[in-house]
């Protein structure tokens, strides 16, 4: 008697290609069976290629590793380009034997994704740190010496401190071995899973701001300078939350 598309699809969960019972099932020529396996064969080569992406955004982390280093910090920040809102950096030491599948930098993620590898770093990092630095204070420093404050802060409530920093495209005034990579949040976990910190909990703030100021939509473009938000400074001038230094908001200041 032939097996359930159910069970086969039970069965699919523990078999490997190679097992006798797979066989059986590929020699199935119901409609339904050939599709369950054509998923299957889609998921397995998914998973593969999870695992090597993994392995290649690892390479700065395990070389660390085999030359003694036990604790890696990754550190990046969300929000320079925004014209309101603060800028963030997060820093997250990754335990070697980790692995989140489908990490990669915050960008190239759908907010759904980037949220539920926000609490996959959270319950399996070592340690997160976070460091917001205010639209005033980003009007007060520049915003690459905001950030870099942000990224300072993150790094200090780190514990243990990290013993090595990987930083995405910038360097930190800090006593502790570091690298600056250049799209490091495409080449190295721990830096990736910063840039997801860092994003999830700025886009947090920014639909915080949303609520309290409800008429620009900050919860939508998180702060960018797109068209409604620019046609709200228009309508309804500029908050606390508005970097006036940067030029449209400068510009539409002179223009009060």
């Amino acid at each position: 008697m032939k097996r359930t598309v159910k069970e086969i699809q039970q069965l699919l969960l523990t078999l490997d290609e190679q097992h006798p019972l797979f066989q059986e099932i590929a020699r199935d020529e119901r409609k339904s069976v050939q599709k369950l396996l054509a998923r299957w064969r889609k998921q397995k080569e998914n998973a593969e290629k999870e695992r090597n992406q993994w392995e290649q955004m690892s390479r700065y982390e395990q070389s660390l590793y085999a030359k003694g280093v036990s604790y890696v910090a990754g550190i990046d920040e969300a929000g320079r380009g925004p014209l309101a809102g603060p800028v963030v950096a997060g820093a997250v030491i990754l335990p070697p034997d980790v692995y989140l599948p489908g990490l990669n930098d915050s960008k190239k993620l759908s907010e759904a994704k980037r949220e539920a590898l926000f609490e996959q770093i959270q319950a399996a990092a070592v340690s997160i740190g976070i460091g917001i630095v205010s639209a005033k204070e980003i009007d007060e420093l520049n915003i690459y010496q905001a950030a870099k404050k942000a990224m300072m802060k993150a790094v200090e409530q780190l514990f243990p401190q990290p013993d090595y920093l990987l930083i995405d495209a910038m360097e930190l005034p800090l006593a502790i071995p570091q690298q600056s990579l250049i799209k490091g949040d495409a080449n190295s976990v721990s830096i990736a899973a910063a840039s997801i910190v860092a994003k999830v909990t700025r886009d947090s703030i920014m639909k915080q701001l949303g609520e309290q100021y409800p008429q620009y939509g900050f919860e939508k473009h998180m702060g960018y300078g797109t068209e409604y938000h620019l046609q709200a400074i228009r309508t309804y001038g500029v908050t606390e939350h508005h970097r006036r230094s940067f030029a449209p908001v400068k510009e539409l200041l002179l223009l009060e």
